[in-house]
């Protein structure tokens, strides 16, 4: 006999761990949450600088992009979190919330009532434990752990300097009132350990007796009962389960799950279901279309003197002393996110917020298939195109749930956003061309050993060597018209209690990471969910 909660949750990474957390604030509300990966017990995710050993690993799904038409059809990964805490558990915990006007775009131009950014300011202030002064901005008795960097590197504050002396404005919070600028970046950090929202919702919940967590299951599809659903099935290491939900299923399994389980339940683009031998159980076109995402280009550069962060990838006497130094007095290398300074700039005139974003690290090789140099002698700045019109596809390949799904970003399909990402790059190498940075730098070396210096260098080089940027977003897109898959109430079109709550509900992808909104999402759908929205 199958189990029957209140809420089943399908995905336990940040939505779900918010949505688990606050849900059972309640104690008459019986939640299940399900999780495809394991727990987050492994050090490297509770030490900021661990990150650099999660890519690749076990703690990721593996999933690779089909070939890019537009990269030359080069398979590209795809790294996503498959643990607890998903992608906030093994991210550079980069806390950047986007332009205000992100948000009031969703409102007008995609006709999601009530996600302007006047209406859901509040839910980022909700979900903050800042350590900065609350008002206006910022939030300090929430769950989420936000910090600024500890004793940053010496080269972080140099690019700072640097970004300057290229033009931009030093900007003490990319949070608030506006983006535009250099700095340091707050990351989602609580007492130099990661605050993800596994550890800041989650971990607290688990106690209460109306919270049940399954790790290592994955959901096979939603069950449906006519128009409703009324539960989720389950593979498990012992065979198949079901669990019944008496008043809604929550669908959380970010921009590439999502969409494939609900395809796998026979909702989605009837050509799409056919394709893998689903079932149409309710024709819904826009589920898993609509996919973006940030396209990243990266710039290595050796550097003259032994100071950069990636010495610790050497077994050498430094690096148990910045162990030993972590553990006893939480400081040190480790304690450092790496990515602790970036800033927001303009590529397009015209643009009334910034459409380029810059991550400084001070390291080389960090990121799993990312360039490096001789270990302490490297230094990464990488740069985004924020505002991409390319679109691509998330399709399931078969009705196996186990399968990986066809995913598509489709990056760089438009001139545009060629574009873009050329300003990027060429706005990257001038940032470390001023003295603050030249002074430190001995060479810069591009992937591939490539000179880049005319518009078709740049063009071949963007198409050689760009990358996903982790922000996949949209397949599950919220608003009003055809193509959209859920309400601005977060709920599936068609299908009574079902709603999809993660980064794949965003219409358009925000000027900024993903994380501090996904979170944010989650927080205003538990008001939906509880009638209070």
């Amino acid at each position: 006999m199958s189990a029957t909660y209140d809420y089943v949750i399908a995905g336990g990474g940040t939505a779900g761990c918010v949505l688990a957390g606050r849900l059972t604030e309640d104690p008459n509300v019986r939640v299940l949450l399900l999780e495809a990966g394991g727990n987050d017990r492994h050090p490297f995710i509770h030490v900021p600088a661990g990150f650099a050993k999660l890519t690749a690993s076990k703690y990721d799904w593996g999933f690779s992009s089909v070939p890019q038409k537009h990269c030359n059809d080069r398979v590209i990964p795809l790294a996503q979190g498959k643990v607890i805490g998903g992608g906030g558990s093994i991210n550079a915990q980069v806390f950047t919330r986007g332009a205000h006007e992100d948000y009031d775009e969703w409102a007008l131009k995609y006709g999601c009532a009530g996600w302007s950014f006047d209406e859901i300011q509040k839910y980022f202030l909700r979900s903050e434990d800042n350590e900065r002064l609350s008002a206006p901005y910022h939030g300090t008795d929430g769950p989420l752990g936000v910090s600024d960097p500890i004793n940053p590197h010496p080269l972080s504050k140099s690019f700072v300097q640097a970004g300057q002396e290229f033009g931009l404005p030093f900007n003490g919070d990319f949070n608030g009132d506006r983006q535009h600028g250099v700095g340091l970046y707050q990351t989602t950090t609580k007492n130099a350990r990661r605050c993800s929202a596994a550890g800041a919702y989650l971990a607290p919940a688990r106690k209460r007796p109306n919270l049940t967590v399954r790790e290592n299951v994955a959901v096979s599809r939603v069950l449906l009962d006519g128009g409703r659903a009324t539960g989720i099935e389950v593979l498990t290491p012992h065979g198949v389960e079901t669990f019944r939900a008496s008043r809604e299923v929550l669908v959380a399994a970010g921009a590439f799950g999502s969409p494939k389980i609900l395809q796998l339940s026979g909702i989605g683009h009837p050509d799409d279901l056919r394709d893998a031998n689903v079932e149409v159980a309710h024709a819904l076109p826009g589920v898993g279309r609509n996919l973006h995402d940030h396209c990243d280009l990266d710039v290595i550069y050796e550097l003259r003197e032994y100071q950069s962060l990636d010495r610790l990838n050497l077994i050498r006497p430094a690096t148990a002393k910045a162990g030993l130094e972590y553990a006893a007095f939480r400081r040190g290398p480790l304690a450092s996110t790496v990515v602790e300074a970036g800033g927001f700039s303009f590529g397009h005139a015209g643009e009334s917020i910034p459409d380029l974003q810059f991550h400084f690290l001070p390291a080389a090789g960090v990121e799993a298939g990312v360039a490096a140099v001789r270990p302490g002698y490297g230094c990464t700045l990488n740069s985004y195109a924020l505002r991409p019109e390319s679109r691509g596809s998330v399709k399931i390949r078969s009705n196996d749930p186990t399968a990986a799904p066809l995913i598509d970003p489709n990056f760089l399909a438009t001139d545009f956003d060629l574009e873009s990402s050329i300003e990027g790059l060429r706005q990257s190498r001038e940032i470390m061309a001023q003295s603050s940075m030249a002074r430190h730098i001995k060479a810069e070396h591009l992937a591939g050993g490539l000179s880049v210096n005319t518009k078709d260098d740049y063009v071949k080089f963007v198409r050689a060597y760009g990358r996903t940027s982790y922000h996949p977003v949209g397949t599950c897109a919220m608003g009003v018209g055809d193509e959209a898959v859920v309400s601005p109430e977060l709920k599936v079109q068609g299908i009574e209690g079902l709603r999809v709550v993660d980064s794949s509900v965003m219409p358009r992808i925000v000027s900024s990471n993903t994380q501090a909104p996904t979170v944010m999402i989650a927080e205003k759908a538990v008001d939906l969910i509880r009638g209070e929205g």
